[in-house]
């Protein structure tokens, strides 16, 4: 497999092409408006681009283009096969190459949100299908035929009668002179030979024989190194540096003042360039900067928290959604709970460290990284430095994670700052402990939950969340709820249950926030099915019948019916915790059942984990367990291990010796199982993780009776 990028053609926007190619910015040359030039067959080589995700030489390779980050969540694979199946190539066959920043050829390419599938499978289907049909029809024209009696497979276009073939290849030049089709038939799920089957990734070989290149291993000739010394509390200012000892390591060259933009405001540091990583690092540790931390609160967890709670007793916030009449209904009822839960502050802490290069080069900018949004990142360096965005150039590599701190636009523009005053390209490379201690954080939020149950049946649901808002940090609005406020909980109960609201109380401080894998979900998913769970106990239900009263929905009740049947709900072991939750974030909804036990000890052990997820279409089976699988292993640690916390303003955490991650030893068995149908399809890389620190809690609960609000806990000191 080759991961070199290729020359794009300079293919135009076309008009003539019917339907949803016309609005998915497909390229058919044939269909491009009359005047305007075409590249056709010959011209600049002999690769002719048949669209933006395909490319077909006149040797018959076929080169197919991924326009999203591969982080390990697998779009290198799913694209591909997507494309593939429609296409009929065989994945062995082909190349893969990441597309460049180019929000008008490939529409968005953010890599968040679990949008990758969901955003692009319809388009990617008719695009594939429609080249086909393309290079059908040209074929058939070479033999005079009817196109009826001709079939693509493997790469060729083969004529049933006379079993006469020609590779793609040899057919390109013709087909992209045709008009494209307007009438695509697509395949039956039934007639798939690709799609939802288990393949092996593509990018598995590349990763371990060496040959996959993320952004430390990109390099570029002359390129110098970086490393930046940055404010520990963030929004200080650099008041003075000295930078002798740092000069006198071996290799250094520059030393600076550099500003980061972060939102709306800007992280400065101080800047040492040298000719490795190493004495680049080195001259940075070397380093003496006083620093004006003054103009802003210094802040303290404790503090945080205490005041989300103070702000949850005390205000109603902004209104969300409310239906019905909430308060009327719990002041009327006899049965009714109050709590509040709180989850913490969180680092993203992918294994690979954040990192990018940059080249500056007056008019022009090429950048090459781990990046989640290149077209992000275009769109951020063209506004700032005043450079047309075709010349903002973005180049991403593989990412060893992301959870939406790649998706940022700081550390790409940090780089390029620093390329323009030394002239030059360089790679900026952060350490673990700067990646740890800069942020931006998943915010910590904390929760109100008020619920009333009359006459054996819920009569009110109140709930308020209290924390920063990602928004506010990119614009000065605040007269609205987070548009997340709500974000986890399954629409059906708003058909089921009379009266329900959600309200935002705003919180603001210094630090700015951003999102992390399953964003608002992870974190509104442990309170609101925790207080479902609270909830099914003040009804005297069982959480899953409980929650089969109200989730009416026909995908929820059989979701439902496949979690009872994997688990064996129904005969579950007396002498153990279970605990549920389902939970909905980027159209998919996935339920967990937790089971628990105890040690010999006395200690807490999670036994299993019984995942069921609902995503609708889907391409792989095996790439959806092992994110499923993932996001448990994110949340076990989000849950019982790791917090980021802060004492005047600094970070306390530094390096995994005291942000802990779970060891193999720590994970329990995990069962992922796949529902079954052709609804639309929904996200796959984040939907995994809400869901199971309720469940989890809750099969503590059932084993202990003990309820657990606040996050994170000591499992061993249940």
């Amino acid at each position: 497999m080759e991961t070199k990028e290729i020359s794009r053609r300079n293919f135009l926007r076309v008009s003539g092409v019917a339907g949803t190619a016309l609005f998915l910015g497909f390229y058919f040359p044939a269909s491009a408006k009359k005047g305007e030039i075409v590249t056709a067959a010959g011209a600049e080589g002999s690769g002719v681009e048949m669209n933006a995700w395909i490319m077909i030489d006149t040797d018959g390779k076929v080169t197919l283009t991924d326009h999203r980050a591969e982080m390990g969540q697998g779009s290198y694979q799913s694209v591909p096969q997507i494309i593939a199946e429609e296409l009929e190539v065989d994945l062995k066959d082909i190349n893969v190459v990441f597309a460049k920043g180019d929000n008008k050829k490939y529409g968005s390419q953010i890599t968040g949100g679990s949008s990758t599938i969901r955003g692009s499978y319809k388009k990617l289907l008719m695009l594939s299908a429609t080249a086909r049909q393309m290079l059908v029809t040209a074929g058939a024209n070479k033999w005079s035929v009817p196109a009826s009696e001709c079939y693509a497979e493997s790469g060729n276009v083969i004529h049933k009668p006379s079993g006469k073939k020609f590779h793609y290849g040899e057919l390109v030049t013709d087909a992209s002179k045709l008009e494209a089709p307007k009438n695509v038939q697509l395949k039956k799920i039934s007639e798939y030979k690709l799609i939802r089957k288990p393949l092996q990734r593509l990018d598995t070989p590349l990763k371990t024989n060496g040959e996959a290149i993320f952004g430390l291993d990109k390099k570029l000739p002359g390129m110098l190194y970086a490393a930046v010394e940055r404010n520990p509390r963030m929004r200080g200012k650099v008041k003075s540096f000295d930078d002798t000892a740092a000069k006198k390591i071996p290799g250094v060259k520059h030393v600076f003042k550099v500003d980061m933009a972060v939102f709306n405001t800007t992280r400065e540091g101080v800047v040492v360039v040298a000719d490795s990583t190493w004495a680049a690092i080195e001259g940075k540790k070397a380093l003496r900067v006083e620093w004006d931390d003054s103009g802003f609160d210094h802040v303290n967890t404790a503090d945080i928290f205490k005041k989300h709670e103070e702000l949850l007793k005390t205000q109603e916030g902004l209104s969300y959604k409310t239906q019905g009449d909430p308060d009327g209904a719990l002041k009327q009822a006899a049965k009714t709970i109050d709590v509040i839960y709180q989850t913490p502050y969180q680092s993203h802490s992918s294994m690979e460290p954040l990192n990018c290069i940059a080249h500056y080069q007056g008019d022009k900018v090429e950048i090459w990284g781990p990046i989640q949004a290149p077209d992000w990142i275009q769109a951020d360096i063209s506004g700032r430095l005043k450079i047309p965005q075709e010349n903002v150039i973005v180049h991403m590599t593989f990412l060893g994670g992301g959870f939406g701190r790649k998706a940022f636009m700081d550390y790409p523009h940090e780089a390029v700052m620093i390329s323009k005053e030394i002239g030059g390209p360089v790679q900026v490379v952060w350490t673990r402990e700067d990646d740890m201690t800069q942020g931006p954080y998943r915010a910590g939020i904390s929760y109100r939950g008020q619920g009333a149950i009359t006459d054996g049946v819920v009569s009110a649901l109140k709930f308020k969340m209290a924390g920063q808002n990602i928004d506010h940090w990119q614009n000065d609005k605040r007269d609205k709820a987070n548009g997340s406020t709500s974000e986890g909980f399954l629409k059906p109960y708003f058909d089921s249950i009379k009266n329900i609201s959600f309200a935002d109380v705003p919180y603001e401080m210094p630090l700015p926030n951003m999102w992390w894998r399953s964003v608002y979900a992870s974190t509104n998913g442990f309170a609101y099915e925790s207080f479902l769970n609270e909830m099914a106990v003040l009804a005297g239900k069982d959480q899953l019948d409980f929650r089969r009263q109200y989730l009416k929905d026909d995908r929820c009740q059989k979701l439902i019916d496949k979690m009872e049947e994997v688990s064996g709900w129904k005969s579950r072991e007396k002498n153990g915790g279970y605990g549920v939750a389902i939970t909905e974030c980027f159209s998919s909804t996935v339920g967990q059942v937790v089971k628990v036990s105890r040690h010999a000890d006395g200690k807490v052990k999670i036994d299993q984990v019984w995942a069921v997820m609902d995503c609708g279409w889907y391409v792989n089976p095996d790439i959806i367990k092992a994110q499923v699988e993932g996001s448990i292993v994110m949340a076990l640690g989000a849950a019982t291990m790791h917090e980021i916390t802060f004492k005047d303003g600094l970070v306390e955490q530094k390096n995994f010796y005291n942000y802990l991650m779970p060891r193999m030893s720590d994970v329990p068995p995990i069962e992922v199982h796949v529902m079954e149908n052709d609804a639309d399809a929904g996200g796959v890389g984040e939907p995994g993780l809400p869901p199971f620190t309720p469940a989890l809690t809750d099969a503590i609960f059932d084993l202990t009776g003990k309820r657990i609000r606040k996050l994170p806990f000591n499992l061993n000191a249940v």
